[in-house]
């Protein structure tokens, strides 16, 4: 079976040794992803749903870099610090999954990696043919 990393840029990836994406053979697994704009800092207002849009278009270039599209998401996992906030960070996870519906999860945690991010997605996708 065939490896291939997609790194994303972010600075934490070679401080933690880690990739945006892996893709091995026909599976891509794309790694926990924050909403993180160019300056380095919470996407858009610092909201739940602009950092979750922000997250799911890391993901979907990492997806592309791989191969892969939105519409091969078999799996998310989804870390929000308030899951108050759990419809914001839905709204924005059904314009990019609404049809392909993935099987999901989303889990309340302490924090994320750095102050002000508020949502954390990963994804799994299944390559066709």
């Amino acid at each position: 079976m065939q490896r291939q990393n997609i790194a994303g840029g972010s600075t934490w990836e070679q401080t933690v040794g880690y990739s945006r994406a892996v893709r091995a053979g026909s599976m891509i697994f794309v790694a926990g992803t924050v909403g993180i704009d160019e300056a380095g800092a919470p996407a858009g207002d610092g909201g739940a749903y602009d950092q979750a849009r922000q997250a799911l278009r890391i993901i979907g270039r990492a997806l592309e870099a791989a191969g892969g599209a939105p519409r091969d998401v078999v799996r998310t996992r989804t870390y929000v610090t308030d899951i108050g906030q759990w419809q914001e960070v839905a709204r924005a996870h059904a314009e990019v999954f609404g049809e392909v519906r993935p099987a999901t999860t989303m889990v309340e945690v302490a924090r994320l990696i750095a102050p002000g991010f508020v949502v954390e997605i990963e994804a799994d996708a299944l390559l066709h043919g």
